[in-house]
Parts: structure tokens; sequence; C-alpha cells
């Protein structure tokens, strides 16, 4: 059984206040989405004597600022998995667990104590990564199982525990933590894979790239879309726009800027996953949505409240201000009714039927530009619609219908014709 979000949140939250760095921001391609970093990315690592080694990464350049060779933890190390900010998780090669506290990695690299051996025995798992959000992921004979971690700084089964098998057919090269049980892997085959795992049985692949990833051999994120792939030795760097939609095609490539172009030996790395999180695109109104949004914001006012010129017919006056000031063309349009179903002539938008948010309704269309009455649509749901309209009850008023069924709401004939916007 998984903790709450709320007290996975409560723990990763934690972690974060160790950098209080504050937050750089990678923006991401047209779309406008963003990386939003603690401060610089953290990566740790093991050389092959098993001294611990610690690089900060610019998210927003690539750029190495530093790497710090630290001490040697005194086992052969195996796997690792970065809890926070100062507290990474280091399996032996004889399955034993231990917890490494970073003391500081400012100018030097220094821990706090000889490491914690936390399990003894059982882990011998070939790839551990920590989600930043309360889970611990690792991979054996093709296994993927979930721990949740309680504690910043676990000591042993009473702070790891409600271990559970996800599923099996997780044979992978590479495998990172990407963000709130998310997973980014590699293949043999060169293959990028991002997971979604939402529990025993319960987790959705999608495939990134089908090919071109092999020469990676080692792969890690600090969450928000930022991807780090060692190829020969070189350090190179991604980022991923929208890293939920399972979708690589929006993948940033840095081929000839990456962080290094050689130097990286370290048999193990692991970055700290709850480093950047992934902010999404404020969505941006569409006309259609805008002049709902005005055409809204006039009910129950009368004439007097604008400043039209005819007080016994201002339904096209109302629908042609509100169209205005939603940004949409209203060229052609005049004080007539009928002139919106012009407008839909002369522009091609013209339909007799599905309407859509935005569109003008005009009733009793007679020819030559004139109509009994014109509205705009503010909702539709299904065969129903919601329309506002100018001189209806003598105000401004809004009305929900069946435009298949009920003619409109102001007894002005039959629906003519819905004309959409031009831009």
């Amino acid at each position: 059984m998984k903790l709450s979000n709320a007290v996975r949140r409560t723990s990763a939250a934690l972690a974060v206040g160790a950098m209080s760095l504050g937050l750089v921001t990678v923006t991401g391609g047209a779309a406008q989405a963003a990386a939003q970093c603690t401060g610089d990315v953290s990566v740790y690592g093991t050389l092959s004597d098993g001294r611990l080694t610690y690089t900060q990464i610019a998210p927003n350049t690539g750029d190495r600022m530093k790497t710090l060779v630290g001490p040697d933890l005194g086992f052969t190390p195996k796997a690792m998995a970065t809890l926070n900010f100062n507290t990474v998780l280091v399996t032996s090669t004889a399955g034993d667990l231990y917890r490494v506290d970073v003391q500081t990695n400012n100018t030097s690299l220094t821990l706090a104590n000889a490491p914690v051996k936390i399990w003894d025995g059982g882990w011998t798992f070939d790839k551990l990564v920590y989600d930043g959000y309360g889970h611990l992921y690792g991979t054996v004979a093709g296994q993927l199982h979930q721990y949740v971690v309680s504690q910043a700084k676990p000591s042993g089964s009473a702070h790891i525990g409600q271990h559970v098998v996800i599923d099996t057919g997780f044979v992978l090269k590479t495998m990172a933590a990407a963000g709130d049980d998310r997973i980014i892997a590699s293949t043999e085959g060169g293959q990028l894979y991002s997971y979604k795992i939402g529990g025993v049985g319960n987790w959705k692949r999608s495939t990134l790239k089908s090919d071109g990833w092999s020469a990676v051999d080692s792969l890690v994120s600090p969450g928000g879309g930022l991807y780090y792939g060692r190829t020969n030795g070189g350090m190179y760097w991604y980022h991923d726009v929208d890293p939920t939609d399972g979708d690589g095609s929006d993948i940033a490539y840095h081929p000839n800027d990456p962080v290094d172009a050689s130097g990286w030996t370290q048999t193990l790395l692991s970055a700290y996953g709850n480093n950047c999180a992934y902010v999404p695109p404020v969505p941006v109104a569409t006309t259609g949505e805008k002049i709902a949004k005005f055409a809204n914001a006039q009910v129950g006012k009368g004439f007097g409240d604008f400043n039209f010129y005819h007080p016994g017919a201002w339904c096209a006056e109302f629908g042609e201000y509100v169209w205005w000031n939603a940004g949409a063309k209203t060229g052609g349009l005049t004080a007539a009714a009928g002139s919106f179903y012009t407008y839909g002539q002369n522009n091609g938008t013209l339909r007799t039927s599905a309407p859509k948010v935005g569109d003008a309704v005009v009733y009793g269309y007679s020819g030559g530009g004139s109509a009994n009455h014109v509205n705009l649509v503010v909702a539709v749901d299904g065969d129903y619609i919601t329309t506002v309209g100018g001189n209806e009850s003598n105000m401004v008023k809004r009305t929900t219908f069946n435009w298949k069924t009920n003619n409109n709401p102001v007894n002005a004939g039959d629906i003519s014709g819905f004309i959409s916007p031009v831009d």
C-alpha cells in the first residue's frame, strides 16, 4: 500500500528544503513548457576505486559548474539512488544497502560519518533509482521492484518498506527516475522508454525513441524533463518539453553543446530526482473562449450600458462589439443581424450544424443581408447550446436550449446558420 500523495509530497518538500538555492527556469520550445529547478542539478557518482563524486550542472545551459571527489566508501558499489541533496543510498556487490550522508559538497566533498549499513544482504538490484516523491525502484532479473521511503534519513526496514514487485519485462540497459512514479530507460537495442507506474501490474510504457540510444551507458534525470546521458565518456543533455505526454518528438538535443565531451568515468551515476519540476505551459485561450468569456461578462446589462446606436434593434451591434473585443475580425459586419450571415458566406465559416463556442447564431435570415436576430454561442453540450445575446427582453441575456428542436430563445424564427469568427 502506498503512502498518500500528501505524505509523499511532504517528504519530498523536506528534501527540497535542503537546497534553498533559488529557482532556475528552463524554457522549452514554442509551447513555453518549462523545467523549474531548485538551483543547479546535482549528480552523485562513484569511481572504480570506490570514491564518491559530486557534480553540479547548470540546468539552463548544460554547463558543468564543478566536480568534487570525496572519500572511499569502503565497499564496492553496485547500484545507487540519490534520496535528497545530501543523502544517497548505495548497494554493495555483497548485497548490503548503505546510507551515505554527505556533510558538504560546496568546495570539497566530505561525509558526515562513515557509510551506514542499513540493510544486511538481500539488495541485489542491478539498478536503483528514487523518484523524489517517496518511491524507490530497483530492477533485478527483469523485475521492477518498488519500496516506500518514509524518512529523509532512513535507517532500515522501518523507513524503507511496503515492498512490491510491479511486474516483469523490465530488461533495461539504463534507468533513471524522472518524476513522481515516472521512469525513463534505454535498452541495448537503442530504444528510449518512458514509464508511468500506477502500482502492481498497473503501468504504462511509451516509446520516446525507437532507436539511437544504444551508445548511452548511463542515464540520470533531476526531473522536469531534463535528461543526462553518458556516451563514450561524454555527458550529453536533453530537454523533454512535455515529459508527461509519452511522446519523444519534443525532446531537444544538444549534440554540439554537451556537458562535457569526455571525462565522465564514474562506474555509477545518480541525480537528485526532485531537483526539477515540470511546469506545463499556460493554455492560450482560443478566440471562441475569449468571445464566451467577454459575452458572459455582459449578461444583465442594458442598451444604456453600451455606446450603441439602435435602441430598438441592437443585437447585431452587441455581437460585433463582443467579437471585436475578443480579437476577431469584424470587417463587413453592420448593425443588421443578417450581416453575420453574409460575413460567414464571404469568409467560408457559415454552417447549418455543429455549433462552436464563439459562433454567431443567425435566426430568420431572409436574404439580402436581412435577418430577425443574432446572438453568440458561449457553451456547447451535445445538442444543447448556451447563447448570450443583446436586445433579448431589452437586455443582454443568457439562455440554454436544444438548437435542433427549439428555434431560439426570443422567438425570432428558425436558426439559419452558425458563423465562426475569423481571427
